[in-house]
C-alpha cells in the first residue's frame, strides 16, 4: 500500500474500515443491524415476500449510520467505498460473533493510529 488512504483491494481496506468502528456502541449497532439484515433476508427468501428487500438497506444503514453519526462522530466508510464497506460490514460481523474482533482491531490500530 503506497499511501495510507489508497487501497488496492478489500484486504487492504478492511483494517482502515475497522478503525472507523472503534466505539463499542457503534460496533454493537452495526452487529445488530447486520444480524437483522441477515434475518430479514432469510425471512424474505423463506416467505417469498419480495417487498422485504426494500427494508434491507433501511435496517442495515439505519443502525450503522446511527452508530457513526452519534457515537463514532465520523462519516461512514460507505460514503467512500460503498461495496467494499458493505462486504466489510459482514466480515466485521463475523469477526465480532467469532471473537476475532479484538485481535483484528489491534492490528488495524497499529496500521492506522488515531
Amino acid at each position: 500500500m503506497a499511501h495510507p488512504l489508497v487501497f488496492n483491494n478489500i484486504k487492504e481496506f478492511y483494517p482502515y474500515y475497522l478503525t472507523q468502528h472503534r466505539d463499542t456502541v457503534s460496533r454493537a449497532l452495526h452487529a445488530v443491524g447486520t444480524g437483522l439484515v441477515i434475518g430479514l433476508f432469510a425471512t424474505m427468501l423463506a416467505t417469498q415476500l419480495w417487498w422485504l428487500f426494500f427494508l434491507l438497506p433501511i435496517v442495515g444503514y439505519g443502525f450503522s449510520w446511527t452508530g457513526h453519526f452519534f457515537f463514532e462522530k465520523n462519516k461512514p466508510a460507505a460514503f467512500k467505498k460503498p461495496l467494499w464497506s458493505l462486504a466489510c460490514d459482514f466480515i466485521m460481523f463475523w469477526d465480532v460473533i467469532t471473537g476475532r474482533f479484538g485481535k483484528k482491531i489491534k492490528e488495524a490500530n497499529r496500521l492506522f493510529p488515531e
